[in-house]
């Protein structure tokens, strides 16, 4: 679910001499920011990661890095809009047309098999939350846009098994789901997968009332 970027050899730059980017050279040093923000602000958290440390492991200036991101929240909700595109591409590619079950199935695998990978630190949205707890913050919008998005998700695949009341089931999943991403960093993350397929199975399938 992750993305894990590889990173990049320092490169400095001398403002005074460097011609003029164009614009694909911009894109790539505006990437590499990204990718050495994904890595530092997701092992190490948001806020004990200064702009200073991350611009020290691209190798730029303060002035090319504040061209492409005017503050440090312009890089965290980049980061986490970054961190969205990734897991909404990964969960598109689980989706099984007309069997929501087995893509229920995917979805857990994919968890477990994250929560198993190294450096596995949980869900980079729940992390972000626990530090911007204010609701109008710009970085918690970008974490509630993504988390609405994956909400909308599961309210599909409920609609798909037949729920009769989509939104509560949406809602189970979505609490399994995050229970499974805090459980595969703090818990048994071998065993995340079983539960989260058994948990997300006794929701949708036949003959359970969970909002059928």
């Amino acid at each position: 679910m992750r993305p894990d970027p590889s990173r990049p050899e320092p490169e400095v730059h001398d403002e005074k001499t460097a011609p003029v980017a164009k614009a694909s050279g911009g894109s790539q040093t505006r990437q590499r920011i990204l990718d050495a923000a994904n890595e530092l602000f997701y092992n190490h958290g948001i806020r004990a990661t200064s702009a200073d440390r991350i611009i020290e492991q691209v190798g730029l200036t303060k002035v090319t890095f504040y061209r492409h991101f005017r503050t440090k929240s312009d890089l965290v909700v980049a980061y986490l809009q970054q961190q969205s595109a990734a897991e909404q591409g990964w969960i598109r590619s689980t989706v099984h047309d007309g069997d929501p079950l087995e893509t229920a199935r995917a979805i857990a695998a994919g968890i477990g098999a994250a929560s198993c990978s190294p450096g596995f630190r949980g869900c980079a949205f729940i992390n972000a939350a626990a530090e911007y707890p204010d609701t109008q913050d710009p970085v918690r919008v970008a974490v509630d846009v993504h988390r609405a998005w994956i909400l909308e998700f599961f309210a599909e695949i409920a609609a798909q098994a037949g729920a009769s009341d989509v939104e509560s089931v949406a809602q189970q999943l979505m609490i399994l789901r995050d229970g499974a991403m805090v459980n595969g960093y703090l818990g048994d993350s071998a065993a995340v997968a079983d539960s989260l397929e058994a948990g997300f199975l006794s929701i949708l399938g036949p003959g359970d009332d969970g909002g059928r």
